[in-house]
């Protein structure tokens, strides 16, 4: 499959910074090629933040990583992404595996009907006697995604809808099966390309909204004094 703005090869005298965006990729964007024209420092940069946010490893395993990522590009209508399936191939995923991360995108879009059926028709169909339902069909999707990297993707994909409740709805379970607060947050932090910053910025709003509700909840800011005014005393 062609896809327009994606450069599978670039010419053998293109300049060393774009072959090493390229080399890292296996792939140069239309972007990259225009960055590299008009602005190459900030390609430079670009290259240096695309590293540390998916190419580098952080908190989580490649497989969970790209698990993520395909659900997000789904949820999001990004079909340029489709080298996270490659990654994910890489990574040891199997073609039932990525279907089950594209079923826990499409799982997450339920909610909005649900939502719908709440704001709408609560005399009958109110929020609390969806969300069994909704964790019915979320698990049902889940396949041989483990637990923890499940749960993150849902978060992930509910934060790139803004549907914030079902995401708040995720928080205390991915906790609960283990995932720590530097997983969420990387899972979160891939939201800045596909969905920008203002999306993140209600996402971690979100996350620390249920985490002032709960404080069990770890906060995504980390244990600090403004988060925990007790700690000072």
């Amino acid at each position: 499959m062609t896809v327009k703005g994606l450069h599978p090869d670039i010419a053998a005298d293109s300049p060393d910074l774009l072959r090493q965006v390229h080399g890292r990729r296996g792939y140069a964007l239309s972007y990259h090629r225009m960055f590299q024209a008009h602005a190459p420092e900030l390609l430079a940069a670009y290259d240096a933040y695309y590293q540390q946010l998916t190419l580098r490893p952080r908190a989580l395993a490649d497989a969970a990583k790209e698990t993520v990522w395909i659900a997000l590009q789904a949820a999001t209508r990004e079909h340029h992404g489709m080298i996270h399936l490659r990654r994910a191939e890489a990574a040891g995923l199997s073609r039932d595996a990525i279907a089950d991360a594209l079923a826990i995108g499409a799982a997450v879009e339920t909610w909005t009907v649900l939502q719908f059926g709440d704001e709408y028709w609560r005399d009958w169909t109110p929020i609390e006697a969806a969300i069994p339902r909704y964790l019915r069909m979320f698990e049902a999707s889940t396949g041989s995604v483990p637990p923890i990297a499940a749960e993150i993707t849902a978060i992930v994909c509910h934060a790139a809808r803004r549907t914030h409740a079902g995401m708040k709805l995720h928080l205390p379970r991915a906790f609960a099966a283990g995932a720590t607060a530097a997983m969420v947050a990387e899972g979160l932090s891939f939201l800045l390309l596909p969905a920008g910053g203002p999306c993140l910025i209600d996402a971690v709003q979100a996350w620390a909204d249920a985490s002032a509700a709960d404080p069990s909840l770890p906060s995504p800011y980390g244990p600090s004094d403004l988060e925990n005014p007790a700690a000072s005393s």
